[in-house]
């Protein structure tokens, strides 16, 4: 049997991109966003958003993104239409056989709660599985070096990303480092129930953050002086407090943005 025949990524996905004013899931506003639907033998289906977000969108985000603040007051729509839109359309399309395709899944996932929290009292419901490509390319090639941003991940696999940091452009991109990485680790990837994937992913997560916590404690080990040591090891108990979350951080948890 073909890896193909029975690989969920031949089946329905969704893709969903944010973005947003900034990189701190607690304190910064959706900009942008877009969900796709992707069907078998079907051209993909595009939603996307504009937001005022009700806050300056500061120049470095305008910058990648290129939305001013200026322009999202002109064009965009009320931050709280638009985060109920994007939650109604993500839960009503993410099921069981219908994963959800985020790059660096804490970030989006935990910004969007923020803002349901911020703007309607509720948090996210988790209606199916997701799968995070970058959660999967650092378990199944974790000693690769160099970055693991969405545009490194996309020349790495040889996946088109047609214009980085437009959210429907890296949410199309993303559905295709996961159909990719599905193919090139089938055992691992593409031939696994979507449920248990999503565990892995939990775990693997939760393994990656623990990895990393450490490391910044070892740095602390041979800073130069004491408030460096003490900024590192700050970090680390953050890390190390998120770590058993995902896709999406809980209560005051922080996830800063990985740049793409």
């Amino acid at each position: 049997m073909s890896n193909s025949a029975s690989s969920w990524a031949d089946g329905p996905l969704l893709a969903f991109d944010l973005e947003t004013t900034g990189t701190d899931t607690e304190t910064d506003r959706i900009v942008t966003g877009t969900l796709i639907s992707i069907q078998p033998g079907a051209a993909p289906q595009v939603r996307t958003w504009l937001a005022d977000p009700g806050v300056e969108i500061p120049a470095e985000a305008a910058e990648v993104h290129g939305i001013s603040t200026e322009h999202a007051r002109e064009h965009g729509r009320d931050a709280a239409e638009v985060t109920a839109e994007i939650t109604e359309a993500l839960t009503s399309a993410w099921n069981a056989s219908a994963p959800l395709c985020v790059f660096n899944a804490p970030f989006d996932l935990s910004l969007l709660t923020s803002e349901l929290r911020r703007h309607h009292g509720r948090e996210l419901a988790l209606t199916g599985p997701v799968v995070d490509p970058r959660c999967l390319d650092k378990r199944l090639d974790r000693y690769r070096k160099g970055k693991r941003t969405l545009g490194a991940l996309c020349e790495h696999y040889r996946v088109r990303l047609d214009a980085a940091h437009d959210s429907a452009a890296d949410a199309l991109a993303c559905a295709r480092l996961a159909w990719r990485l599905a193919k090139t680790y089938p055992a691992e990837v593409g031939t696994r129930p979507l449920a248990l994937l999503h565990e892995d992913q939990t775990g693997w997560h939760r393994d990656q953050q623990h990895d990393f916590a450490g490391f910044l404690e070892r740095q602390a080990g041979r800073a130069a002086d004491d408030a460096e040591a003490d900024g590192l090891r700050s970090r680390a108990a953050e890390v190390r407090s998120r770590a058993e979350h995902w896709p999406v951080a809980m209560g005051a948890d922080v996830v800063h943005h990985a740049p793409a």
